[in-house]
């Protein structure tokens, strides 16, 4: 049987910094990201089956997003854990901070995001690519077929 792609796409608000850095990023800053995942499988072919004729129901691709990536990242201050913030940022009340093991830049955000979803998926359905734009013109991409 034919193998179909799905894609569905995201949006939430994050900021980060980007500590020990050449450029104006080093300050603490946001972005309006747009996430967009792929999955690749083949669609149920059992006609008894509620889920007939798809490769995953587009509410079950959401809510894993929702809950494991949006949920967690939606308007949180990312920090690189061993950086002198993220040693203040209990004293100075800066809200809601997710403390990271790495330079929180686009390109790592992305591979994070590509590991937690990897985990969540159903055995018969494949995570093919993800998108993260950081801005309307500029993004970062993951392909299966590249890793």
């Amino acid at each position: 049987m034919t193998k179909i792609r799905l894609t569905k796409e995201f949006n939430f608000e994050m900021a980060h910094v980007l500590e020990g850095y050449d450029g104006p990023c080093r300050n603490v800053h946001g972005h309006s990201y747009r996430l967009g995942i792929t999955v690749i499988g083949i669609p149920i072919d059992d006609m008894n089956s509620p889920k007939y004729g798809m490769v995953m129901d587009f509410g079950e691709l959401k809510a894993i997003v929702k809950n494991k990536v949006i949920d967690r990242f939606d308007h949180v201050l990312l920090v690189r854990t061993d950086s002198q913030l993220a040693e203040e940022s209990s004293r100075l009340c800066l809200g809601k901070i997710e403390l990271v093991d790495y330079q929180p830049t686009c390109e790592n955000i992305l591979n994070h995001i590509v590991h937690i979803i990897s985990k969540e998926l159903p055995p018969n359905v494949k995570l093919m690519s993800v998108r993260l734009h950081e801005t309307a013109s500029s993004y970062a991409e993951w392909h299966s077929e590249d890793n």
